[in-house]
């Protein structure tokens, strides 16, 4: 079972430090998703990017793997945030607007990502 929260915690921590690093090489695209009400979408997207990065870091370490997949549980739900505003004033991303088909596609890969981050945070 180590082996596997291994392998997985070192993919999903390499994709949220991927993500991470997009969001300080191409803000604007992560900059046009905040919700207006938020204010202030750069102090948003860098935060959001810094969190990602070190998170996904804590994924890839076995002894703050736990720790790290519980707080990114939290972090990916405050960022629905700005998936729910996409969805519902039609923002494109980057430039590309999701279909209804693609926005459900979005959805169920967040739901799969929260049910993996709960497992490697030995929730269920």
């Amino acid at each position: 079972m180590n082996v596997t929260r291994n392998i997985v915690g070192a993919i999903v921590g390499v994709a949220f430090i991927w993500i991470g690093a997009a969001h300080f090489k191409n803000p604007k695209a992560f900059n046009e998703i905040v919700p207006s009400y938020l204010g202030a979408p750069y102090f948003w997207t860098y935060a959001s990017g810094v969190f990602e990065i070190a998170l996904g870091v804590g994924l890839i370490i076995p002894a703050t793997r736990i720790m790290s997949a519980r707080c990114l549980v939290a972090l990916v739900l405050v960022m629905s945030l700005a998936n729910l505003n996409m969805y519902l004033n039609d923002i494109p991303f980057n430039g590309n607007l999701l279909s209804a088909t693609g926005h459900v596609i979005r959805l169920i890969v967040q739901v799969v990502l929260l049910a993996v981050l709960l497992w490697l945070g030995a929730i269920f």
